[in-house]
């Protein structure tokens, strides 16, 4: 291990496959309450409209806390702020094991809420640091796709540890406990590159893009905090991420209900439905991964090839992966139909909401990358806060939404999901552009 952690070329790897490990446990806690949502809502003697606050106590947190997150890691770096992070969200996740009412356990999901964004800001500075142009798409989308790992991994584990533990409180606590030990991981693993890495990675990209700003004592070009807001691509940004994120958020927190709804419907029981969510519940997620990290080292492809500046690459992969947005619209038909047979229901369903998947993940790997090549690097933590804050401020407001209607209303949030990235793609065509 020490031979690979002296080498500089093999360390950022390590690094990434680190990141990639905390963000799998990142998401594992955050699915821990839509999987085991019936325990969770019958132990508590609550509903789904009191569902819907506790995941907006989190989102609610998740919004304020990115872009401070941000702004603590362009001041302090990735390491601590992430460390820090880790730890908090993993004691909050034993938290919720402990919590006596729904009280107690809405105050931990807040303080998850709050630990969370802190590997997003920092892993996106981590990769633009340690890696040049052409690889940190592919870089990125390696530790963004920690996400969808968690997600798939997430049904098959917190089931069989259910059938292991049986009460849902020891496996949030079993899951904190891993939290824990990966953080001691990151503590070892990660360092600031050093001078002559980051002449070939953040130093050669500013060196190209001179423009009318501030500079920062060592001479390389910063943005100040009113310039950053007067520059429309920090808008185009934010205005994507509000609009976009609904879809997967809805995905991460209300897919896994749906399905053993529509388990329910056909008569099976709360045992039959998460035996069906462990081995079907990932399939979106994993579909998801994959096409994301291809889409993305397509893009990188194209970089690498010369055909086109790494700012059109993206926009032009992002673009074109919009046209399955709609198929969000049929999901309603699908499930309420009573000349579908079952098995063929849930088919459909989840190969629908895997290129659903594939299309919001392409989105949510490749826009910070974008960001990362329109921001100077001093500021990309900051600009990636912001954006993700919004996106996880539209989440609470369509969250609230989804929890407000009942599931026959349920037409119009799928047309509204339908058309979200649509909306999307033509903020990021007229708004998005290099910056400095």
């Amino acid at each position: 291990m020490y031979n690979i952690l002296s080498n500089p070329q093999k360390r950022k790897w390590v690094i990434v496959i680190t990141m990639l490990i905390a963000i799998i446990c990142n998401y594992m806690d955050r699915q821990l309450l839509s999987i085991l949502k019936p325990e969770i809502l019958d132990h508590f003697e609550i509903g789904d409209l009191e569902y819907a606050w506790i995941v907006n106590i989190f989102l609610v947190c998740y919004a304020i806390m990115y872009p401070l997150s941000g702004i603590l890691v362009d001041r302090f770096g990735p390491k601590i702020v992430m460390l820090g992070g880790i730890i908090i969200w993993s004691l909050a996740c034993i938290g919720g094991g402990y919590s006596p009412n729904v009280w107690m356990f809405s105050i931990c999901r807040g303080i998850l809420g709050l630990a969370e964004p802190t590997i997003f800001a920092g892993q996106l500075v981590a990769v633009t640091l340690w890696f040049e142009k052409h690889q940190r798409a592919t870089a990125n989308s390696l530790c963004c796709i920690g996400g969808s790992m968690g997600a798939v991994i997430a049904p098959i584990v917190i089931a069989w540890l259910m059938h292991i533990v049986y009460y849902w409180q020891h496996v949030f606590v079993i899951s904190g406990f891993v939290g824990l030990v990966i953080a001691l991981l990151w503590q070892i693993i990660y360092k600031t590159p050093s001078n002559d890495i980051l002449s070939r990675t953040v130093y050669s990209d500013e060196q190209h893009n001179k423009e009318e700003v501030d500079t920062a004592s060592d001479g390389h070009t910063v943005f100040t905090k009113k310039q950053l807001f007067g520059k429309r691509t920090l808008w185009g940004g934010l205005l994507i991420r509000l609009l976009s994120d609904p879809v997967w958020y809805f995905c991460c927190f209300w897919l896994p209900g749906f399905l053993r709804s529509m388990g329910e419907k056909e008569g099976l029981g709360m045992q039959e439905t998460l035996d069906m969510i462990q081995w079907i519940g990932g399939i979106p997620f994993l579909v998801g991964a994959i096409g994301g990290i291809c889409t993305s080292i397509w893009s990188d492809h194209l970089i690498a090839k010369g055909r086109f500046t790494p700012l059109k690459a993206r926009k032009m992969m992002m673009m074109g992966i919009v046209v399955i947005a709609p198929l969000c619209m049929v999901i309603p038909f699908i499930s309420a139909s009573e000349t579908i047979a079952f098995f063929w229901k849930i088919t459909w369903v989840t190969a629908i909401f895997s290129l659903v998947a594939i299309m919001c993940l392409s989105w949510l790997y490749t826009l910070p990358v974008v960001l990362a090549e329109t921001f100077p690097i001093r500021n990309v933590a900051t600009v990636m806060g912001i954006c993700c804050g919004a996106g996880a401020l539209g989440s609470m407001v369509f969250n609230q939404f989804v929890g407000s209607i009942p599931e026959s209303g349920w037409n119009i949030l799928f047309v509204v999901m339908g058309t979200l990235h649509l909306f999307s793609a033509i903020v990021l065509w007229k708004m998005v552009r290099k910056e400095f």
